[in-house]
């Protein structure tokens, strides 16, 4: 993935630390601020909480990045891609993506509510296959 691309295209300034914050996503796929934080840090040790948010709510403002709220836990973020839901298993732990087409759901929640929906965030939490063994 071409970060410095990906900067530019939603108009942020390409820093080392952002660079680092969107690889640090891309590798773990779905992240929560303390361990970007723990992980960031290795690489820019002066690096602050507070710099680490100031940089998560920039690209957030411009969807660059997405925060994934989680029933119970501490919410993660993910670089931005296609519309998805997420697969929390509840005895591990493990949280990845799982694509469906969602316009459906999206629109029947529209005719319902009468609202205009930009944005969902669905989690379906279960067992994952190695836990129910």
């Amino acid at each position: 993935m071409n970060y410095e691309q990906l900067l530019k295209e939603h108009h942020l300034k390409i820093t080392p630390q952002r660079m680092g914050i969107l690889t640090l996503m891309e590798s773990y796929g779905h992240i929560s601020i303390d361990d970007l934080f723990e992980q960031i840090k290795k690489e820019f040790s002066s690096i602050s909480l507070a710099t680490l948010y100031k940089n998560i709510h920039s690209m957030m403002q411009v969807q660059l990045i997405k925060e994934i709220k989680i029933p119970q836990m501490k919410s993660r973020y993910e670089i931005t891609k296609e519309a998805h839901a997420h697969l929390l298993c509840e005895s591990c732990g493990s949280f990845e993506d799982i694509f469906l087409d969602v316009s459906a759901l999206l629109k029947s929640a529209e005719q319902q509510s009468h609202y205009q929906l930009r944005d969902s965030s669905i989690v379906y939490c279960g067992l994952c296959p190695k836990c129910q063994s």
